[in-house]
């Protein structure tokens, strides 16, 4: 069967599927990153609060969830969170499908970027947004951090 892009419903109820699946592929990050990921303070309860206020992606081989995004509507533009794909999935272009489709999620209304944080760590991270059009615009840090934590990318829509 080949890969779905859906999105989250209102009587979606497989949060603790997507749960799992943010934690495998976050947990990479441990011990790389500083501060840890707020992957960590993530529950069922909170990723449902979180679909209710973004729009939420999924990326089914078959039943299985093996990849999700989330994408917060603002004024210009639309900022993208918590891209995750499972670890024994990714390199098969699962994450470059959910960006494509939250582009046109933006295009479709009327928004003319994207933008997301990736952590200064994660070299290989900044190297795959830019494959996918994205450039660094600037560095911010985590509060109680006097050094950046946090590198800002953006992408114009067309």
């Amino acid at each position: 069967m080949p890969l779905s892009i859906d999105r989250i419903s209102i009587a979606f109820n497989r949060w603790d599927e997507v749960l799992s699946l943010i934690m495998r592929a976050f947990a990479f990050m441990d011990g790389v990153i500083d501060p840890p990921s707020s992957a960590h303070l993530l529950t069922v309860d909170t990723l449902r609060d979180k679909a209710g206020r973004e729009t939420g992606l999924v990326a089914l081989d078959g039943a299985r969830i093996v990849g999700c995004v989330f994408a917060l509507e603002r004024a210009d533009d639309f900022y993208v969170g918590k891209l995750a794909v499972d670890p024994d999935r990714q390199g098969q272009g699962i994450g470059r499908r959910l960006m494509r489709a939250v582009e046109q999620f933006a295009l479709d209304h009327g928004k003319a970027a994207l933008e997301l944080q990736t952590r200064i760590e994660l070299t290989s991270n900044h190297a795959a947004f830019a494959r996918l059009g994205f450039h660094e615009t600037e560095r911010t840090a985590h509060d109680g951090y006097a050094r950046p934590t946090s590198i800002t990318m953006r992408k114009a829509l067309s």
